[in-house]
């Protein structure tokens, strides 16, 4: 079968096959069941495709299943005015030419009993057993009158927790939709619209990312031909010109089967169509088409080794297009997709792409999932299990399918899940990074440390302050490349939370619903505002900001520091008091404090731009004094950021954290923005034993070569 026929409105069949009359298949089923020493005449097409792919297949269940199917769907007829069973079969018919198995086959003629005839699931478990009783039910819709508008997206989450345990319910589900867009033109042309829609942003993702090439290319035309109607029939017309008997890759793919005839190569070499979506996107990327441009050349071969031997012998014979090399085979695609591609110039300057695969591989390239069989029976010739296990394999690479299912548990609103889904399923790449422990996280393209925190610790990323990315320190919004190694760093304080500013960093729904839903739990942390920010300085959000800031120990909590003195006096009732980290004062700074949320005083230094801030929203200033009016510290000493100017060199940040540590000060945070015009900047928040030690810090940190320059820091205040 051809994943990419070139009439989007041609039944999948195989060429020696001839085409099956549907509307003959509706009379034969009309006159009712046969006797039980014969198969019914109306399956024996599918009877014969199953063959093909399953030669010891025992057909007696498919009769029995097509008995009750045609039984119990008799006297109801399709919108198309044929008899209902044709659905069905036509249905069982698609999934048998992929070479389901015979347990899929059973399902699939009776996916629309329970939905809609007198039948119950559990008459169907009675007669077919758990598996093809748990198909049938994954596949059934959910009543409107009992879910409204939420039918359809809670139906696709039923089928997609469905398949969560088996694949083989979203197969059925491709194939069904499959049939219906093929008769979709006896609708209206507002639900035409409304269903090729849903099967574009939902369905074909989902045959895309389970490796069914050969459903996914043809829903894609369907949808094509009905959403965009004039470019469909545009492209339509260039295939229809460029289709001669001087086809330019008919020539070279004769140069290519002759070349490996020579070179003892035993391959099949096929002009495969590009799909009318296909050619559309290549006319779109360039421009003007020529006559290789509406196919691709096919080898296939029948070992792994043969693929490579191949595409050696073409790049030897041939002038190759490197820029279009990519080995599939070696680092295979997320939905099973294996194939190596190249392209070479022929006769003329005509290039070619091709496409080197094994005929395994072509199997699994147009079938995908449905190529596996049952994905879950035991291998006969493998081990026994000396413990059994709950949860089945994903025969896909794992990542996608079980994070789809964790996020759909915390998205309860079905507009929030179909909104989601959509939005996932569009991220049509994937990338693997590899955890500190050994783990590996699946992360869709352009996901970045928030992801990955989210994808390893859930809810306890809310704590995240960082990322070590390739052993590196990073924050939270790097963007993660495929291959690296992440760690997610964590603050100590369990009650501190995300930073509004991580939604622009989040590509996975479970990252973005969680980080949505902690600020739903904290409404009042939502925004950011002089009062809650002025606690905690950079990096107040969760995230090391303004300045990229990257942790170095442990971030304080945001906005939410124990109660205690810090050596400070203020005036009125007794309160919690703490420094401000936006201006970090320490002794023998002037100070004046503003009560925030709590009843707590929050402490600034008096030209701190939050103390204009506070004040132009209304905030009454509060007196307070170092302790004994001489700046004496608390125990624990006096917390303080100084941003160092420096010019860039090797070994600077080494030198500065050395100098900073024979000051005996310690490093809570610090950020190193990107160079400019040569220029590094760095910005460190520490913790001092004594205050009096912050000026000799300070020429240290000026003595080191290169830095020109250290002060206090001075950070904007945050708006509200």
């Amino acid at each position: 079968m051809s994943a990419e026929a070139a009439d989007p409105g041609a039944p999948l069949r195989r060429r020696s096959r001839p085409r099956i009359d549907l509307r003959r298949l509706g009379r034969v089923a009309l006159r009712g069941p046969v006797s039980r020493d014969r198969l019914p005449d109306a399956i024996s097409h599918v009877a014969e495709a199953h063959r093909a792919h399953h030669p010891d297949a025992d057909l007696t269940i498919l009769r029995r299943a097509y008995v009750l199917a045609e039984s119990s769907h008799r006297g109801q007829m399709r919108k198309s005015g044929e008899p209902y069973i044709t659905h069905p079969l036509a249905v069982t018919l698609i999934l048998a030419e992929l070479g389901a198995e015979t347990t899929t086959l059973t399902a699939s003629l009776l996916h629309d009993t329970v939905e809609d005839t007198e039948v119950t699931l559990d008459q169907v478990k009675e007669q077919f057993g758990d598996e093809v009783c748990y198909l049938v039910d994954g596949v059934t819709k959910l009543e409107k009158v009992d879910y409204g508008a939420a039918a359809e997206p809670e139906t696709f989450r039923k089928m997609l927790v469905a398949t969560g345990n088996d694949v083989r319910v979203m197969s059925i589900k491709l194939a069904d939709r499959l049939h219906n867009m093929r008769t979709l033109g006896v609708m209206r042309p507002e639900k035409q619209a409304r269903i090729a829609k849903v099967t574009r942003d939902v369905l074909i993702p989902l045959a895309e990312r389970l490796g069914v090439q050969a459903l996914k290319t043809e829903l894609e035309d369907l949808v094509f031909a009905i959403l965009h109607p004039e470019e469909y029939e545009e492209t339509r017309a260039l295939i229809a010109a460029a289709t001669g008997p001087d086809d330019p890759l008919e020539t070279i793919a004769d140069n290519v089967t002759h070349t490996l005839r020579d070179a003892g190569i035993s391959a099949e070499v096929l002009i495969r169509p590009r799909h009318f979506v296909s050619v559309h996107r290549v006319r779109r990327k360039r421009g003007e088409l020529h006559g290789t441009d509406f196919g691709r050349l096919l080898v296939l071969v029948g070992e792994d080794a043969d693929c490579y031997a191949v595409l050696g012998e073409l790049h030897t014979c041939f002038t190759p297009v490197i820029s279009e090399f990519k080995d599939f085979i070696a680092a295979p695609k997320f939905n099973l997709y294996q194939s190596l591609h190249t392209a070479v110039v022929g006769p003329e300057g005509a290039v070619a792409e091709v496409l080197i695969r094994t005929h395994r591989m072509h199997k699994v390239a147009e079938a995908g999932v449905v190529a596996l069989g049952n994905p879950y029976a035991q291998d006969p010739a493998a081990a026994p299990q000396t413990e059994p296990s709950d949860e089945r394999a994903d025969p896909t690479r794992p990542g996608w399918l079980s994070r789809l299912l964790d996020w759909q548990e915390s998205a309860t609103d079905p507009d929030t899940f179909w909104t989601t889904l959509r939005d996932d399923l569009a991220q049509d790449r994937e990338i693997t990074v590899f955890r500190t422990d050994g783990g590996t996280l699946g992360l869709p393209a352009g996901a970045s440390c928030v992801d990955a925190a989210y994808a390893q610790y859930g809810d306890l990323a809310h704590t995240a302050i960082g990322a070590r990315v390739n052993g590196r320190l990073a924050t939270l919004s790097t963007v993660l490349s495929d291959g690296d190694t992440v760690q997610p760093l964590l603050a100590q304080d369990t009650a501190s939370g995300p930073s509004p500013d991580w939604l622009d960093h989040a590509r996975t729904p479970a990252a973005r619903i969680a980080i949505t839903g902690w600020f739903s739990d904290h409404p009042d942390e939502a925004k950011p505002d002089p009062e809650t920010a002025d606690a905690t300085g950079p990096g107040a959000q969760g995230e090391p900001s303004p300045e990229r800031e990257v942790p170095v120990g442990a971030a304080p909590a945001r906005g939410r520091p124990g109660p205690r003195s810090n050596g400070v006096v203020v005036e009125g009732p007794d309160a919690p008091v703490r420094l401000a980290g936006c201006c970090t004062p320490v002794p023998p700074d002037e100070l004046t404090g503003f009560v925030v949320r709590g009843g707590a005083v929050t402490v600034h230094r008096r030209e701190c731009p939050a103390v204009a801030a506070m004040q132009e929203i209304g905030r009454a200033p509060v007196g307070a004094r170092w302790e004994d009016g001489e700046g004496r510290e608390s125990d624990a000493g006096c917390r303080v950021t100084l941003v160092a100017e420096s010019f860039g060199r090797p070994r600077l940040l080494a030198d500065l954290t050395e100098a900073i540590a024979t000051a005996d000060a310690a490093i809570v945070s610090a950020t190193v923005e990107p160079p400019s015009e040569q220029r590094v900047r760095h910005t460190y928040t520490l913790r001092l034993p004594d205050a009096a030690g912050l000026p000799g810090l300070m020429r240290a940190m000026r003595d080191v070569a290169g830095v020109y320059d250290v002060s206090r820091a001075q950070h904007p205040a945050p708006t509200g």
